[in-house]
Parts: structure tokens; sequence; C-alpha cells
């Protein structure tokens, strides 16, 4: 077993919400639970009436709360939690009606504005009004194009009061990419942005938005948000808008909310009416829209945020996301916990590499999130917070994303902060939220995600089906658990659904992942199982070898894929490379040679080619199949679901593949 890179101390320990938790539990039950083990192993053998306990432990509020835990718990999917129980998903992140400052949020341009949690209570209740005014009731579908800001927030909780079903993607997708999605829900409402600010650039979006409203007859009504702050200079001439009668179905948000409040109602609905629709990344076929209840997503990330990182009303919140990533949801339930949560929009190293830090110590942020892929860029970079900014008050860096790699741990805790809890956590649109992730009881380890969450049965099984430790196989969940979704968009029968996670296993879910369970009792994850490579008949993590190509500062970006190849299939890695670098036979060299020594030689690419540009998801994720069907003539499904599909021209017809 090798040494922890930290430790909590022993009186953090015995004052977390985890330990309480435990002790409470322990006095309920009667169960001696000697650690996090025990109680984990506990929560997956009695599901039920552990997610009651913990809803009660919560304070998580209900209008009713009696009748069975779970129906059907034999059945993934078909469980059903809480049947009879009636609540409100905005209801619980609104409990708060004071003066605490709720958001602080920041633009790329440097605009900051505070939002108290009263004065997010009072904008949702008219936003709620407004809605009401336009007809849209429970079940209705109101769609977001938006900026990670106040107003996004708040037009959901507005959304969630009354029932109706929230769904958003970020300013910066494309129109066919915001049409993918938006245009299979059939949206009553869409209240959209002008712009945006993004790595310097002043982008309008007015014209995207007008396309995509022109294609999708179920919207009625637009309502517009002005982020440019071009509204006193003449909106209704800006965007040919008419501001005081409803002609064209469009509205500007500060009129349409201008009307005083009324008293803010939560409609009390079932643990699995449908919250939001997320959706996957597109890349093999128009997304998969995924809906996710409210008493699900509710339970699941209160658990995760109080049991998993220990947040608590005197935090302050800031993870880096968009609109378009289920993080921005993880990060809203937060008001949940009465925290103070940091928002914001733009690029995250403009002007410079180390912004987020400059957040970070401005605003005193004690849980700092972001992803893997952004703190490998940072390192290249030379950027080292430890000297160069005041990072006293942070106690916590949550990554996510994509593995965060052996070296990325040890770089956080040499340049960034030496005692920090480092968390790398996985999970996935899917289940909007984590099977692993950290634990502020638990020693961190070089490389791994410490602990499977409460009631979670995390599993990683072999070919045979068999639970494995120490190798690499299946991720699994082996029960159900609350945040599952209630199905997917246009899907009755369940049959997109069943296909998606259950077609290999009955009443198991697949999630896709290749993954290893460690000695010490923590996850590694070695990438997607579709993205496995598979030379000589042995399979190979993509993240194996990306990690090692991460060694070298001369690259900065890279994606892996398998070629057929003489019956067989060869590695083939491609490269982008730092400005005036150029990929010569010293660097082939020593990159299959760190590749060989540090991973294996099955690992070590046959071809490495330099490209311009790797191909990334809206969501920022290595597309590495597009980039494998683009490699052996085979059609990309949906470039829309690509943040630059442009590069794929780059992998077209190389003539170093063909032989």
């Amino acid at each position: 077993m090798s040494e922890p890179l930290w430790r909590p101390s022993l009186e953090a320990v015995e004052q977390s919400q985890l330990s309480i938790f435990t002790r409470w539990l322990s006095d309920r039950t009667g169960e001696n639970f000697e650690d996090y083990h025990a109680l984990h192993n506990w929560t997956v053998k009695n599901p039920g009436q552990f997610w009651r306990s913990y809803w009660q432990f919560s304070g998580l509020i209900a209008s009713r709360f009696d009748g069975a835990d779970v129906e059907n718990l034999n059945q993934f999917p078909g469980a059903r939690w809480f049947p009879d129980l009636r609540m409100n998903f905005a209801e619980n992140l609104l409990a708060e009606d004071s003066e605490k400052i709720a958001f602080i949020s920041i633009l790329e341009n440097g605009s900051r504005r505070t939002t108290t949690y009263h004065q997010l209570r009072t904008q949702t209740a008219q936003i709620a009004n407004a809605l009401s005014k336009l007809g849209v009731v429970a079940g209705d579908r109101i769609a977001g194009w938006l900026p990670n800001t106040v107003e996004a927030a708040s037009a959901m909780l507005a959304t969630s009061s009354l029932g109706a079903i929230w769904s958003s993607c970020s300013p910066d997708f494309g129109a066919p990419g915001a049409l993918d999605r938006f245009g299979q829900i059939g949206p009553k409402v869409l209240i959209a942005c002008n712009g945006y600010f993004y790595g310097g650039k002043t982008l309008q979006i007015v014209d995207k938005v007008r396309s995509v409203v022109a294609a999708v007859p179920s919207i009625e009504t637009v309502v517009w948000v002005d982020v440019l702050g071009e509204r006193e200079a003449s909106a209704a001439d800006q965007y040919n808008l008419d501001l005081t009668l409803d002609l064209n179905g469009e509205y500007d948000f500060q009129d349409w909310v201008r009307d005083e409040p009324t008293e803010l109602a939560f409609t009390q609905l079932p643990f699995d009416h449908p919250l939001y629709i997320l959706y996957s990344s597109g890349t093999t076929g128009k997304p998969k829209c995924i809906v996710h209840g409210q008493g699900g997503t509710l339970i699941q990330h209160r658990k995760e945020h109080q049991m998993h990182v220990d947040l608590r009303p005197e935090d302050t919140l800031f993870f880096f996301t968009t609109c378009g990533w289920m993080m921005w949801n993880w990060l809203i339930s937060a008001l949940a916990t009465r925290c103070t949560i940091v928002l914001f929009d733009g690029a995250p190293t403009h002007p410079r590499p180390s912004t987020m830090f400059d957040i970070c110590e401005q605003e005193k942020v004690t849980v700092f999130g972001i992803s893997a892929k952004f703190l490998s860029n940072i390192q290249k970079q030379g950027v080292k917070p430890k000297d160069s900014h005041d990072l006293q008050s942070m106690r916590m860096l949550i990554s996510t994303g994509s593995p965060l790699t052996q070296e990325g741990f040890e770089y956080v805790y040499r340049d960034i902060k030496t005692d920090c809890h480092l968390v790398s956590m996985s999970g996935g649109t899917d289940i909007v939220s984590c099977f692993m992730l950290g634990n502020p009881n638990l020693p961190v380890y070089e490389g791994e995600l410490q602990s499977p969450g409460l009631g979670m049965a995390v599993e990683i099984w072999n070919d045979e089906g068999e639970a494995i430790v120490g190798e690499k196989g299946e991720l699994v969940c082996t029960l159900p658990f609350p945040s599952a979704p209630i199905g997917f968009w246009d899907d009755p029968q369940n049959t997109k659904y069943r296909d998606a996670y259950f077609s290999r296993h009955a009443n198991i879910w697949l999630h896709g992942d290749y993954a290893e369970q460690t000695a010490n009792g923590g996850y590694i994850i070695h990438g997607r199982s579709d993205a496995i490579l598979n030379p000589g008949g042995v399979r190979i993590g993509t993240a194996e070898i990306y990690r090692q190509v991460e060694f070298f500062d001369q690259v900065s970006d890279a994606v892996c894929v398998g070629q057929n190849w003489q019956d067989d299939m060869r590695v083939v890695l491609f490269v982008a490379l730092k400005p005036g670098v150029t990929l010569d036979d010293a660097l082939t060299g020593a990159i299959k040679l760190r590749i060989r020594n540090f991973a294996s030689p099955r690992h070590t690419p046959a071809i490495i080619l330099q490209v311009d540009d790797i191909p990334r998801t809206m969501s920022g994720k290595i597309a590495e199949l597009a980039v494998r069907s683009v490699i052996h003539n085979e059609p990309v499904k949906n470039t829309t679901a690509l943040a630059n599909p442009e590069a794929l021209a780059l992998y077209e017809n190389l003539e170093a593949l063909k032989s």
C-alpha cells in the first residue's frame, strides 16, 4: 500500500458531517460502523432504510413523507423510490430567506454582483409569476440558452417551483447543437441571452437563437436576458424587439419580471416527477434526452455535498462550469446547504492562466472545482498558485470531467496547496451525480478516487460478470439508486434507456467506464469502455496513455485511438504540440519510450502523428470515437456535438495510416 498524499486530522474526522451522520445512524439502528467501508456496506444492503434515514438526518423538506421507501427494488430500471412522498425541489434550495449571500456572479469582462438568498427568492417568485401568466404548468418544458449567471439559476428554480421541466445549454453551442437538444423536447418558453464574453471577445448570439426558435414550433415565447449590457442602449432597436407589447412572443427579461412578486408557492409533486432533461454528448447520433427526477436529484446532491464534500453554510463553493454540463446542476443544488456559490462565465484562462485562482483568492473560496484538463494545461504553463496566491481559505480542490493523472495529483500538492483535500470524482450526466468521489474521513492516494458514494453499490466486473479487485474491468452498479434517470424523453417503453445501460447484464447498470478497485479501497478510471484499445487481444485504457503523454511539456493535447490493421488493432496517437514545436524523431522516440517504460509495450503507439487540433465535445471530453470513425472512413453521426468539428478534417485520408 502506497503512502497517502494527504490525511485528515483526527479532529477534522471527528467533526465531519459524515462522522456525525455515522454516529446518528448507529444510535438509530444499533449497528456498529467501525469504518467507512462498514458504513457503505450497510447502505447498499439496506438501501431503503438508508435513503429514508438520510432524508430525515439532512432536514430535507417534504409535505408528505409516509409510505414505502422503495417499490420494485429488484427491477433496474423499474424501482420507484418513496412513491407516496410529496415535495418540491425548489423549496428545498430556497429554504433560506435572509440577507446571506447566495451567489457571487462574475463575468469574464470583470462584472461582479452579489445576490442574497432573499433576493434570489424574490426573483424566483417574479419569474414563476411571469411563467404562470404564459400558461406554464407542471410538465411543460422551459429551455435556457444562457451563461452561468444568477438568471439561469433563478429561472431553473422558478420552473421547478411550478413543476415544469428545465433544460439548458450554454451560449457557445452552435445552432445545430441547440436544435438537436431543444428540438427533441418541445419547450414552451425559451429564456436566452443576447450574447456572452469569452477569451477577450464579445460574442452575440441573437440571430443564432432566432434560427433555432424558427425551427422549433413548440416555442411560444422568447425571453431575452441582456448579458452584454446593451439594454440601456435601446434594446428594442438593437434586437428589433417590442418590449412593451407581446406582438412577436418576445420579452426583455427585466421588463418581463418587473411586476411585484407574489408569494412564492411550491407545487407539491411526487418524488419522481421530472425536474431536468440533460443530454448525452451525442457523438454517435442525436443526443439522448435523459430525464432526471426532482427527489432523486435532490437527495443525491445533498448527500454528496454534505457527506462527501462536507459543505456547510460558512463555505464558499466555486466550480467552473457552464449551463451545458451536469456540474452546473450539481453546483446549484448546493443552495440546499445554505452556502455561498461563486458563478463564473468566460474563459478560465483569460486574461491569464491563473484567473481561476485570482477568483479563489479574491472571494476566499473554500471549495474549488475544475476539470482535470484545466489542471494539466496550467501545469504545462508553469502556473504555481502556491507561490503567487493566498489560498489559505481553500480546504478542498475537486477535479472531474476526465481521470486526474498521478502527475495531476502531484502537481496539486506541489504547486497549488500542500494541505488541501484533493478530490477526484467520477459519475456523469447519466446519473447527474457521482459513483465515486471524495471522503472527508479518508486519506488521499495518488491517482485514486477515494471511495464509492454512500448508497451506491459500485463494483468492477470482469467479462464473466464477477466482481474483481486489483484488476481492470467494467464499472457497474448492482442496485437501483434514486438519481438514476426516470427515463429518456420520448422513450415510453424504456427501449433506449435499457439499451444504454442494461443490454449486457439484466438489472445491472453498466456505466461504460473501464476501471479498477485498488488495495486502498479507492478506484482508478482507465477510460471509457467504448474507447478501449485491444491490440493483440489485450484491453488497454486510453487514460493510461494520456497520463504518460502529459509528461511532455511540448504536447498541448492528444487523442489516442485504435486502428483496425492486418486482422488486429494498432495504437495510433495524435498529438497537438505547442507553437513552434515539431514532432521529430527524437520527440517521437521519447514519447514511445516513456509509454513503454511506464505503461507497457502493449500501450506503445505503433504510430505517432502531429495534428493542429484535437476534437472535443461541448463538455470538453476528447472525441475518441469520432476520430476513430474518421480514420476508418466511417461517417461521424453527429458533428454538432463537437466544440470544434472542423478539426475532424485533419484526420481524413492520412497517408501515414495506409501502411
